[in-house]
């Protein structure tokens, strides 16, 4: 379908335009002012409606006008702020980069702006809220500048979600490895990162109010520009529009606002996301909110009667005492998560299907010099795993112990230590095996267990069991991991399977439900005990301290199995991983075989989760280096990416706890930082090329009035 616009026509037809325009502000005011009203009633405290007006008209008892002078208020007007901001945030950056998901949260502005506060943090400086605010808009602004330069303007839905998705996964880790490293320091900062907009005064809602002032100004002021840009570069060029000098001031001006928001309350998640997305279909009867200086006003309104809404329902179906602890961003996550995958399931999938690897044909001296140099790596690293550490032995002491003979120190160490090494290196060769079905039953080369959900999954389930049952020995925990997986598997997988595992749908329903168990194991964490809390942040680190043998039973009993059903049916992935016809052609049940795989996936990722916290990336880099050096048949890739696994895992897990001990950061930290800039190269070389990440829709601030062309 060709590109269609629509213009209002002159007389009686702009009546109803109008009409519509007065009749959809004046709900949203309404809708708004109500929602505030009820937010400040709600608390803690028994001051309910008729103490609230008797403290705004300077009748109260002064306890209660405390209360709300001092808490009630200031929370609400920081829901307004923070919600407008958010939502302008949203519209702004959707028009600039001309994708309908672009939002603070998928471009990693919120990421970027809690690790800068997170460096800021443990310099141990006290920073006025201003200071704050500018050193969040320099993180913010960094990270949305690298995922724009990566992921490219108006190219496609998919490409911009993934590079925003992996550049918050790696800032986050190194952000949450900063808050084990200094826990003193970065003390309720975990907390912080959930966003909440309870307040003490009106102090912050008045120092950042004139920088989101400010952010608004500025987006009026390009408005014109930027929705001339929806036209096209050159189009906008033709009319004098300069376009790169727009693109930088709006996404500046979008990322000071986020910033503003993220000062005050923290990251409040999917506001500028869904607030823009709930605002495109009031066109039909405000057409001009269209228009960015019309659409950024209305986005404000929308996106604060979001923040007040979650704000509202929370206090509504909750315990006013458990309420306090819940921050507000964590149900506006879950709304978000839920919205993001329902937005993928109805997204027109223009991408094709993937191209399979082209047949690399690597000679046997390849494959066995591949083999023999990577196995002689396990080797090393696993002996540099046992003999390093807080203490360092040698290989006589080793040696002494497996006969009997060595000391109690000793003895402690490598009962201790041993444990943590089998763990590591099960762990990685698992999820790199998972990985491997995983790429091959979608024929995705991005997808991996982590991206796709399943790893939060089975960290949810873990997670559950370990702030409820603390005592929950090393079967229990696995049998969670693997229930929490299982659901999140046929979640994904089952909405993903209408069309075929088609790569948009597929990877943008994970990157919603890992959103969504994301949020819900900070909520439980938030909630939980401080001690159990303690232990599911390290936990969900990666990190494979405290590990016993009977921890790491389920997962080798897992691997052993897993290992030896793919190895004998490798044919069968060779075939599955071709395309569609080619097996059904061959008188192979596709549905049967690839329900198979993606089950052996789900095992040994829930077994890893279970035995070493949540790992990602491993198994997107294991697969991609094995096919890139052996080719891609199954019968070598399979060996070669359970040994790249092991070594990465192994050598994460060493590298954690020695680098900076006695500190120690976990395994997952590790390969995050590892994984995430890999991730995003194989999303910049080619991965998912820009022919096959085709966007569903090219509207940024007009999806109403500009379609897409079949392709």
């Amino acid at each position: 379908m060709a590109v269609t616009a629509t213009t209002p026509t002159a007389g009686p037809a702009t009546v109803p335009s109008r009409t519509g325009a007065a009749a959809v502000t004046t709900a949203l005011v309404l809708l708004v002012a109500a929602l505030a009203v009820v937010d400040v009633t709600q608390g803690t405290a028994a001051v309910g409606p008729a103490e609230v007006l008797k403290a705004l008209t300077g009748r109260a008892d002064p306890a209660d006008a405390s209360v709300v002078i001092a808490s009630r208020l200031p929370r609400m007007t920081a829901g307004l702020l923070v919600g407008a901001a958010l939502g302008m945030a949203g519209v702004a950056l959707q028009a600039v980069s001309r994708n309908v998901l672009a939002s603070p949260d998928t471009l990693a502005v919120n990421a970027g702006a809690y690790l800068a506060l997170g460096i800021a943090a443990i310099t141990g400086v006290s920073l006025p809220l201003l200071a704050s605010s500018g050193i969040a808009f320099a993180g913010g602004l960094a990270a949305a500048a690298v995922v724009l330069g990566l992921s490219g303007l108006g190219a496609g839905t998919v490409r911009l979600v993934l590079a925003g998705t992996a550049l918050a996964l790696g800032l986050t880790a190194v952000t949450q490895g900063l808050l084990l490293l200094f826990p003193e320091e970065t003390e309720g900062l975990y907390q912080w990162n959930q966003g909440s907009i309870g307040q003490n005064g009106f102090d912050g809602v008045l120092r950042m109010l004139p920088v989101a002032v400010v952010g608004l100004a500025g987006l009026m002021v390009v408005a014109r520009r930027v929705d001339a840009l929806a036209l096209g570069d050159d189009t906008a060029r033709g009319l004098g529009v300069p376009v790169r000098a727009t693109r930088i001031t709006a996404v500046v001006l979008a990322t000071l606002l986020s910033a503003a928001a993220v000062t005050l309350a923290g990251p409040i998640g999917f506001v500028g996301l869904c607030a823009p997305a709930l605002v495109r279909p009031l066109a039909r009867w405000f057409r001009g909110v269209t228009r960015l200086r019309t659409g950024v006003p209305v986005a404000g309104l929308v996106g604060a009667a979001l923040v007040l809404g979650a704000d509202v329902l929370l206090r509504a179906f909750i315990d006013t005492d458990t309420a306090v602890a819940v921050p507000t961003g964590v149900v506006t996550s879950l709304v978000g998560a839920v919205f993001l995958v329902v937005m993928a399931v109805r997204l027109r999938d223009t991408a094709q299907a993937a191209e399979p690897d082209r047949l690399r044909i690597r000679g046997r001296a390849v494959f066995v010099t591949t083999l023999t140099v990577l196995s002689l790596a396990l080797v090393g690293v696993t002996v540099a795993a046992v003999l390093v550490g807080d203490s360092k032995l040698l290989l006589g002491d080793v040696a002494n112990w497996l006969q009997g003979r060595a000391g109690r120190t000793v003895s402690f160490v490598l009962e201790t230590r041993t444990p943590r090494v089998f763990a590591a290196l099960l762990a990685g060769a698992a999820l790199a095996l998972a990985g491997t079905l995983v790429q091959a039953v979608t024929r995705n080369p991005l997808a991996e267990p982590a991206v796709l959900g399943v790893s939060g999954g089975g960290a949810l389930g873990a997670v559950i069991l370990v702030t409820s049952v603390p005592v929950a020995g090393a079967w229990g925990i696995a049998g969670a991991a693997f229930a929490g997986s299982a659901v999140t598997a046929v979640v994904v997988f089952g909405l993903a399977a209408r069309g075929g595992f088609q790569q948009n749908r597929l990877v943008l329903v994970g990157v919603g439900v890992a959103a969504g168990t994301t949020a819900l194991i900070s909520l439980l964490i938030v909630l939980t005990d401080p001690f159990n809390a303690t232990k599911a942040l390290t936990w969900l680190s990666g990190s494979t301290y405290g590990r016993t043998m009977p921890d790491v039973l389920p997962l080798a009993a897992v691997l052993a199995v897993a290992v030896v059903t793919a190895g004998v049916r490798h044919r069968e992935l060779d075939l599955v991983s071709l395309d569609e016809d080619t097996p059904r052609l061959l008188g192979l049940d596709l549905t049967r075989g690839r329900l198979g795989f993606l089950v052996l996936s789900v095992l040994l990722t829930a077994a890893a989760v279970a035995a070493a916290g949540t790992i990602g990336f491993v198994g997107l880099v294991a697969p991609h280096a094995a096919r890139a050096l052996v080719g891609r048949r199954h019968t070598r890739v399979l060996p070669v990416a359970l040994l790249l696994g092991a070594v990465l895992v192994c050598t994460a897990d060493l590298l954690g706890r020695t680098v900076i001990a006695p500190a120690q950061l976990g395994a997952g930290l590790m390969t995050a930082v590892i994984g995430t800039p890999y991730f995003l190269y194989v999303l910049v070389r080619g991965g998912l090329g820009q022919r096959q990440l085709g966007s569903g829709s090219r509207g940024g601030v007009r999806p109403a009035r500009v379609h897409s062309r079949p392709r």
